[in-house]
């Protein structure tokens, strides 16, 4: 049986062929916002499995739980989990073997939307993160980092207390939002998308029922053929 992960890969090809093959700009429209929630949420999953690894057992260990993109001797942190609280929006950055190196080489520099991580010669190399466009205005002086076994812990302090955050940054609140009017969040996205597309293919006149079943009958084909790629 297939797993969740690999149902929306096979889902967000299936947007990609008919977005291919779509004329009609509302079609395309559905069709992208769909692509959009799909692909947010294999960014999540994948976040969810990166952030078990650290509860393996120390044999089965990675080195680090991040996916590096490296220029040099820096690489790029793009893994990360985050919770709040009343006061604060909380960053967890694995990092093996990072409470060993000096405290002044973990740099965190805040501005009211944002904040930039610099950890400088940890096994060698440097490892960065920057998250521009905080969901809210944060308090410079209020912010601040903590070092814990294998992790950084970034605490961001809210300028407005007692107010939750949906989201860590305006982009994932933006593309949530195009997304809305398009599928039901409480159904499996498998589902989701046969809604969007029933739903448009109902209330479509002739030309665009056309347009839609003949794009789903050539991504069927290609998928047949095993023509796709991810």
């Amino acid at each position: 049986m297939a797993s969740v992960l690999e149902e929306l890969q096979n889902d967000l090809e299936e947007v990609k062929t008919l977005l291919e093959k779509a004329t009609r700009k509302r079609v395309r429209d559905a069709l992208t916002a769909e692509k959009c929630k799909i692909e947010t949420e294999i960014k999540n999953k994948m976040q969810q499995k990166s952030q078990k690894k650290p509860e393996l057992h120390d044999s089965e260990k990675p080195a680090a739980v991040v996916a590096p993109i490296t220029t040099g001797y820096t690489v790029k942190i793009s893994n990360y989990g985050w919770d709040q609280s009343d006061k604060f929006v909380k960053i967890y950055i694995t990092l093996t073997g990072v409470h060993q190196v000096p405290a002044e080489n973990v740099q965190v520099y805040f501005t009211e939307r944002s904040f930039d991580l610099l950890v400088k010669n940890l096994n060698g190399k440097s490892y960065s993160m920057i998250v521009n466009n905080l969901l809210k205005p944060i308090s410079v002086e209020g912010s601040s980092k903590k070092i814990k076994t294998d992790t950084v812990l970034i605490l961001c302090r809210k300028k407005a207390e007692n107010v939750q955050w949906e989201y860590l940054t305006q982009v994932e609140k933006e593309c949530k939002e195009k997304e809305k009017p398009s599928y039901d969040a409480e159904t499996d996205p498998s589902e989701g998308l046969m809604n969007v597309l029933k739903k448009i293919y109902e209330d479509g006149d002739d030309d665009m029922k056309r347009t839609i079943n003949k794009a789903w009958v050539e991504s069927r084909e290609k998928q047949a053929k095993g023509d796709t790629e991810f």
